[in-house]
């Protein structure tokens, strides 16, 4: 009883937040999503990140074992929906994509933040950058047909995470006043997202929700196995092993069908990806929640 209470403090708050958003636009209300979104990427998780590293405790040889475990799930998902999708015929620059990755920003920032606490953020930060770092080239890339690298340098998530780092590396701290200014940005970033995540499956349509359920199951299943292993392969300690194996489970994100619709492959598919693939984490999440606490 007392675990299944824990585990629902938890994933409540991340999940109610999204309903707000999703309500939100139901009412008629507006909701500027392309100004949100750019606030929040450009300011308010740049300074999450930059603080949360800055901050960090983690020691130096569990953090690079938690960035090559990060590392190595991204590649080992790529190759094994690189597989599939061959086999199956299903065209790469659709699904590929939104197989490999995850809403590790939106969902599972704050879903780490709430089940693990400051601990573990400074590791759900670590796999979101590895995330965005993929996503901005590889993922890109996969539907685009071109890379994207020169959108990495001007990705001030990248920087924050660079600069974080190496704050952490050296021992730096910036100045007090600095430091708040940046740490009362950085609270805007964990309800903007989830509000946001609501609006986004708000405004979604498919007509593709048959394929659209096999694919997001065979995902999480995945995802889940690979993560799985990959935490008791890199030997991680308890936190960094429930952080690697909720941020490989994590959804469909959005961007994925954004980049669908602006390059042209089948964004309706994708839209169905996301919104199934979200509303199944509402009960594996906490469930899978419950397994690694």
């Amino acid at each position: 009883m007392n675990l299944l209470l824990t585990v629902f403090e938890i994933v409540a708050p991340v999940f109610l937040l999204a309903g707000i958003g999703f309500i939100w636009v139901k009412l008629g209300f507006e909701y500027r999503l392309e100004f949100v979104t750019r606030l929040a990427v450009t300011l308010a998780v740049p300074s999450l990140i930059f603080v949360a590293l800055m901050q960090s405790q983690i020691p130096p040889g569990e953090l690079t074992r938690f960035t090559l475990a990060a590392i190595a799930g991204h590649v080992g998902l790529a190759g094994a929906f690189q597989v599939f999708v061959r086999l199956t015929g299903l065209e790469q620059r659709t699904y590929l994509s939104p197989l490999i990755f995850g809403n590790t920003g939106n969902l599972g920032l704050p879903l780490c933040i709430f089940a693990f606490g400051q601990a573990g953020l400074g590791f759900a930060v670590i796999f979101l950058a590895v995330t965005a770092l993929f996503s901005f080239t590889y993922g890109i890339y996969l539907v685009a047909g071109k890379g994207a690298f020169g959108k990495v340098a001007r990705e001030p998530m990248v920087w924050a995470t660079l600069l974080g780092a190496l704050f952490l590396w050296r021992g730096w701290e910036t100045p007090a006043f600095l430091t708040n200014t940046l740490e009362l940005l950085g609270q805007m970033a964990i309800p903007m997202m989830l509000i946001t995540v609501g609006v986004a499956i708000a405004r979604l349509t498919t007509r593709k929700l048959g394929q659209a359920i096999w694919l997001s199951v065979l995902k999480l299943a995945v995802c889940f196995t690979l993560g799985w292993a990959l935490a008791v392969l890199f030997a991680l300690d308890a936190t960094a092993f429930g952080i690697l194996v909720l941020q490989m489970c994590t959804p469909v994100a959005v961007t994925s069908y954004l980049l669908a619709e602006r390059f042209d492959a089948d964004a309706d598919a994708v839209a169905g990806m996301v919104m199934v693939s979200t509303l199944l984490s509402v009960g594996a999440l906490p469930l899978i929640l419950a397994i690694v606490l």
